[in-house]
C-alpha cells in the first residue's frame, strides 16, 4: 500500500541511510527506495553500494552541495508531474549538515508533500553512547574551516551550559580540538566518537587538554568522520538558585509544592529537597 501511494501521489521522501553498517537501514527506507521513481543522492557511487546490497534498481541522480540549486529545480519539475523522489545523503539523515535543505524548502514552498523516513543519525548515535550528564545540547554541525572564524564561533558558545555537539573532518580535527581547549579550557570534558557503526568504531572520553595526545597515540585515531561532544559550562550556584526560584514561583501558582519542586529540579538542576522547603516557605507567605 505504501509503495502504491508513493507512485500515485508523488512526494519527496527524506530517507535516512546507514552510517556504515548496511544492516542499520530500516524496512520502511528499503520500501521507499524501491517504490520511488528517482533517488537524489549526494554521491551516486556511495548510494549504489546500498542499493546493490539490497537488490534495488531505482535510478539515481546526483544532488550535492555544488549542484543543489540546479538539481533542485529539476526535482521540483518532477514533483509537479506527480513523480516521487527519495532524497538520501552518503550516510545518516539528509539535510542535517548534509545537502538537501534547499530542495526540502523549495519542495515545501511549492506545496509538495515532504515525508521524513527516519533512521540513522550520527548526532543521535554519538549522544546515546557519550554518557554526558547534560540533559540539553546544542548542535553546531561543522564549524567554520577558517581558524579565526572557528574561534569566534566557539567564543560565542563558551559560557553555554549545554553540551555542544559538532561534526569534524579528519584533516581538521586536531586544529578544532586545540581551539576548543584554548577557548573552553583544557579541563573541560569531551567525548570523541569516530567511525560510528563501522569496523573501527571508537568512542573516547577525556579532557580537551588530553584530546590531541590521545589522537596522536595512534595514527588510525585520526581517520574517519568525527562527532565531538563537549561538556557544557558549569552554571554558577547563585545563577542556578535564581533560576530555580523563578521557575518554582511560576509552577507553584498551578501545582502542589511537591510536584512543583520535582519539575523545577528537573528543569533547572537545582536540589529537589531545597526547592521543596523553599516551596513550603513561599506557599506559607502566600496563604
Amino acid at each position: 500500500m505504501h509503495s502504491e501511494r508513493a507512485r500515485q501521489e508523488g512526494a519527496l521522501y527524506v530517507v535516512a541511510t546507514p552510517l556504515g553498517n548496511l544492516q542499520d537501514v530500516t524496512l520502511r527506507a528499503l520500501s521507499v527506495l524501491k517504490a520511488v521513481d528517482l533517488i537524489a543522492a549526494e554521491d551516486t557511487r556511495v548510494t549504489r553500494q546500498l542499493l546493490q546490497h539490497y537488490g534495488i534498481g531505482t535510478r539515481t541522480v546526483s544532488l550535492h552541495r555544488h549542484n543543489e540549486p540546479r538539481a533542485a529545480e529539476r526535482m521540483l519539475a518532477l514533483l509537479e508531474q506527480g513523480k516521487s523522489i527519495a532524497l538520501v545523503s552518503d550516510a545518516g539523515t539528509p539535510a542535517i549538515s548534509d545537502p538537501g535543505v534547499l530542495l526540502v524548502k523549495r519542495a515545501r514552498d511549492s506545496g509538495a508533500r515532504v515525508v521524513p523516513v527516519p533512521g540513522p543519525s550520527a548526532l543521535a548515535a554519538a549522544l546515546s553512547v557519550a554518557g554526558l550528564r547534560t540533559r540539553e545540547f546544542l548542535f553546531l554541525g561543522f564549524l567554520p574551516a577558517q581558524p579565526a572564524a572557528r574561534r569566534r564561533a566557539l567564543e560565542a558558545m563558551r559560557r553555554q551550559p549545554f553540551a555542544l555537539v559538532l561534526y569534524e573532518a579528519p584533516h581538521r580535527v586536531r586544529e578544532t580540538l586545540a581551539d576548543l581547549a584554548g577557548v573552553f579550557g583544557a579541563e573541560r570534558g569531551v567525548v570523541i566518537a569516530r567511525e560510528l557503526t563501522k569496523l573501527f568504531e571508537t568512542v573516547h572520553a577525556c579532557t580537551l587538554g588530553e584530546a590531541n595526545a590521545w589522537l596522536d597515540g595512534d595514527p588510525n585515531r585520526r581517520r574517519g568522520e568525527f562527532v565531538l561532544m563537549v561538556e557544557g559550562a558549569a552554571v554558577p550556584a547563585h545563577a542556578q538558585d535564581e533560576e530555580g526560584e523563578r521557575v518554582l514561583g511560576i509552577l507553584l501558582a498551578e501545582l502542589p509544592v511537591r510536584q512543583a519542586a520535582q519539575l523545577t529540579a528537573a528543569i533547572t538542576g537545582a536540589g529537589k529537597k531545597r526547592l521543596y522547603q523553599r516551596g513550603l516557605e513561599l506557599k506559607g507567605k502566600g496563604s
